[in-house]
C-alpha cells in the first residue's frame, strides 16, 4: 500500500530533476540521479511513485533456458503483476544493455495495472512500441535478446543498484524529460516543498533573464531587490 502522501506526488508532477538534484545537494546527498538512463517519450510529463525493485544477476545458462518462462513464479514475471498501482517498476540490469531488461507485452501491462513507470539501466526490446504506450519508461538504449541470453531475474523489492543510485523500496522516483532521480523516502515531504518554492524563484529568475536582467545579484538573489521584485512577481502570478 502506498505511503506517498498524494500532495507530495502532485508537488513533484511539477518540478525537475535539475531542481531537485539541488534540493537533495543541500542536504549532502550527490549521487541521486541515475546514470546513462533516458526517457523513451520525453512528452508523457513527470513520472512520480514509489520504488518497486527487480534485480538481475548474470545468467547461468543450465539455470536460464527459455522454458523458465512457463513457471508461475518466475521472478519476472511475479514482479510484474505485483508491482503496485502508482509505483514505478526499477530495474537492476547491472547497467548492461546487451539484452533487454523487458519488452513492450510486460511494460503494457504494467501499464494497464496502474503502474507509474518503468526505469532500467539496461535497455528494453520492442523500444519503439514502448515509446507509443501512455507509460513513461526509461531505459540505457533499444536492446532486441531476451534478458534470460544474459540476465537473471532473482529478488523482487530488496535494496538494488540502478545506474549506479543506490534504491530501496519504497524511496520516491521521479522521472523527466532528462532522466531518473531517486529522493530517500524519508525526506520527500520536504524536498517536494523546497523544490516548489526552487521553481517559482527560477521561472522568475528566467523570467527576468530573457528581459535583458543580469544574473549578478538575481542569481543568487544576494541583492535585497531581487527578492522585493520576486515576491511582486508571487503575488502577480499567484505563485
Amino acid at each position: 500500500m502506498s505511503t506517498l502522501n498524494p500532495q507530495t506526488r502532485e508537488k513533484l508532477k511539477t518540478v525537475s530533476t535539475a531542481t531537485l538534484s539541488t534540493a537533495l545537494f543541500k542536504r549532502g546527498l550527490r549521487n541521486q540521479f541515475i546514470q546513462d538512463v533516458r526517457p523513451l517519450n520525453p512528452e508523457l510529463g513527470n513520472m512520480v511513485g514509489e520504488a518497486f525493485t527487480l534485480r538481475y544477476i548474470p545468467a547461468r545458462e543450465d539455470l536460464n533456458p527459455i522454458t523458465v518462462f512457463k513457471d508461475r513464479a518466475h521472478p519476472q514475471r511475479k514482479a510484474v503483476e505485483e508491482c503496485p498501482p502508482g509505483a514505478v517498476f526499477v530495474i537492476d540490469s547491472r547497467k548492461d544493455a546487451r539484452a533487454a531488461s523487458a519488452g513492450s507485452i510486460l511494460v503494457s501491462r504494467l501499464m494497464v495495472r496502474g503502474v507509474a513507470g518503468v526505469v532500467t539501466d539496461g535497455g528494453f526490446r520492442d523500444s519503439p512500441e514502448i515509446a507509443r504506450l501512455g507509460i513513461p519508461a526509461y531505459h540505457n538504449r533499444p536492446s532486441a535478446p531476451t534478458n534470460l541470453t544474459l540476465h537473471q531475474a532473482l529478488d523482487i523489492n530488496v535494496p538494488i543498484g540502478c545506474g549506479d543510485v543506490p534504491v530501496f523500496p519504497g524511496d520516491v522516483v521521479v522521472g523527466d524529460g532528462e532522466g531518473v532521480i531517486v529522493i530517500p523516502k524519508e525526506i520527500a515531504d520536504e524536498i517536494a516543498d523546497e523544490a516548489v518554492e526552487m521553481t517559482a524563484f527560477e521561472d522568475f529568475v528566467t523570467e527576468q533573464v530573457l528581459k535583458g536582467r543580469s544574473i549578478l545579484g538575481l542569481y543568487p538573489a544576494t541583492d535585497d531587490q531581487t527578492l522585493v521584485d520576486f515576491a511582486a512577481w508571487r503575488k502577480a502570478n499567484r505563485r
